[in-house]
Formats: structure tokens, C-alpha cells, sequence
């Protein structure tokens, strides 16, 4: 007895194999075993995969609804890595808000004893900002308005639970056909009470904010908004406003952005955000609160 799952285009197709008795099926994705529980039914087809692991869209047999399964294997092996996928399922089962992925369900393992891999069950969006901004598909202000928006909106609601995300990107902003978006991937998150958060890896570097180049041994949620102000400029631009090769290149990259307003980059960036912008929006305000003024303390969501 098999089950088949069509798995990418083509005529390629995945073989379900029932295990323990029928409450799971084994799958066989990119060469890696993938066993969920019997109620995600086929279709299973793979959607993305990468250092975190493997993820496939499958179908809540019980709700009808179509969901995104990532599996994380021997995910106990690095105890950097567990701790990051037990935050991520921390805080996310404790959020409900329309601009943050939903945690759906965590499947639990067939047996105790052979605990290694997760599963964690998210809503299942169709693409991320990331491939948006890399591809030929027209990004006009009406999008980068509308994504920023969003974007700030899912923070804002972040931020009151007093969590800063630390690692806002392109890659980690989830969007659907209709344009909903989604802030995504919480692994590094803390919240604001943690008395150690502060000592850990955060934000990739073309988005980081110069108080953590700078290893400040304190910072605010000003970090979050900082990554947004470089979402944003690279929305504008199709390119990374900041694409520092290393901790000192980075930090001039930004140095150099604050008096160089001539170059033909900076001056795409901030004619396309006047555009943006016509409702009486100061541009030279959200640019200086967002990136090029010196980021305080008591800056937020709230006085943008």
C-alpha cells in the first residue's frame, strides 16, 4: 500500500509509505525522509528548503486548509540551533496578529525515545520579499507602500509584546498572491526582559543597525526599525542600500550614505520615495528616523 503526492511540476511524484501503524506517512523529499502525521494529506510538494531544513506544503485533511510543514532534522544536535527553534515556538504560539506567520500545529514525534527531528506546521505563504525584489516582477509604489505598511504594522504589534525580532530581511518578510505579508522566522527574538539578549548574534549584516557593528553592549527596538529603513531603500532600488563585505566595509558603506546624496543611487532612493510618499509624508523625516540620522534610544514604531 502506497500513498503518491505529486512534488514540484513535471511527472515526478513522492511516495507516501504509512508508518506506525498508519498514523504516519513517510515521504522521501530531496533525498531526505519527511513522516508526518497521517491527517497532511497529498498533495506533499516541496516549497523551499536550506540550512534550517526542508519545507513542504501539504493539506490539514481535518480543516481543508493548506499549510506549510519545515522540517528540522537532529534538531537537537546543536544546542545553539534547538534553542532557536524552541524561542521561535515560544513566542509565535503566544502572538495572533494578521502581519506575523502563524505556528498551525507541531507534530508530534511517532515515538519519546526516537525524539531527533521536528515539525513545525506554519500558514503557507506563496513567496518571500527576498524573491520578489531578486526577480523581473514590477514592484511599484503602491507595493513598496502597501509592504511597508504591513511591515510596520507586524512590528508595532512585536514591539508592544515588548520582543524585538533582530533579524529583519527581505527572506524573512513572507508574502501571498494577494500581496498579504507576513514577518517570518523569530529564531533570534528576545524579549526585552531576557537580562542576556543582548550578548547574541543578530541581524544579518546588510542590516544591521551601527550600534550592533559597533558591538554596543545595549540597544532598543531602534535595531528593528533600522532593518526596515534598509527593506525599504532596497524595495526602492532593487539592490541592498548597505552590502557590506565585512564588520569595517559595512560600517562605511553607512558613514559614506550620510553625505553622499548625489549619487545616482541615493538620488533613485529618494525620488522614488517622494513618490511614495504624496500624502504629506515628509521623505527627508522617514529617512533620517529610519537610517541616516544617529539611531536613539527612544525611537519606535510610534514616532516615525
Amino acid at each position: 500500500m502506497s500513498i503518491e503526492s505529486s512534488c514540484g511540476s513535471g511527472d515526478h511524484r513522492v511516495k507516501g509509505i504509512p508508518t506506525h501503524g498508519g498514523h504516519y506517512v513517510q515521504y522521501n523529499v530531496y533525498g531526505n525522509l519527511f513522516e508526518v502525521s497521517r491527517k497532511y494529506v497529498p498533495p506533499i510538494r516541496p516549497v523551499g528548503r536550506g540550512a534550517y531544513g526542508i519545507v513542504c506544503a501539504a493539506v490539514n485533511s481535518e480543516t481543508r486548509e493548506e499549510v506549510a510543514i519545515k522540517k528540522i532534522g537532529n534538531a537537537f544536535d546543536n544546542r545553539i540551533d534547538a534553542k532557536r527553534t524552541l524561542r521561535e515556538i515560544k513566542l509565535l504560539r503566544h502572538m495572533d496578529h494578521e502581519n506575523v506567520i502563524a505556528i498551525k500545529d507541531i507534530i508530534r514525534p511517532p515515538q519519546r525515545e526516537n525524539f531527533n527531528d521536528v515539525y513545525i506546521v506554519y500558514e503557507l505563504m506563496d513567496t518571500d520579499l527576498n524573491q520578489i525584489i531578486r526577480s523581473n516582477q514590477s514592484l511599484t509604489d503602491d507595493h513598496c507602500r502597501y509592504f511597508l505598511y504591513q511591515v510596520l504594522r507586524g512590528l508595532k504589534y512585536v514591539h508592544s509584546a515588548n520582543v524585538l525580532h533582530r533579524d529583519l530581511k527581505p527572506s524573512n518578510l513572507l508574502l501571498n498572491a494577494n500581496c498579504d505579508l507576513k514577518i517570518g522566522d523569530f529564531g533570534l527574538a528576545r524579549t526585552t526582559s531576557e537580562t542576556d539578549f543582548m550578548t547574541e548574534y543578530v541581524v544579518t549584516r546588510w542590516y544591521r543597525a551601527p550600534e550592533l557593528l559597533l558591538n554596543c553592549s545595549e540597544y532598543t527596538a531602534a535595531i528593528d526599525i533600522w532593518s526596515v529603513g534598509c527593506i525599504l531603500g532596497e524595495m526602492m532600488t532593487r539592490q541592498p542600500l548597505f552590502p557590506g563585505k565585512d564588520y569595517v566595509h559595512q560600517l562605511r558603506l553607512i558613514t559614506e550614505s550620510m553625505r553622499l546624496y548625489v549619487t545616482h543611487t541615493w538620488h533613485l532612493f529618494m525620488t522614488s520615495m517622494r513618490s511614495l510618499f504624496a500624502q504629506g509624508l515628509s521623505v527627508l523625516i522617514l529617512s533620517n528616523h529610519l537610517l541616516l540620522k544617529k539611531i536613539s534610544r527612544s525611537l519606535s514604531i510610534e514616532n516615525l
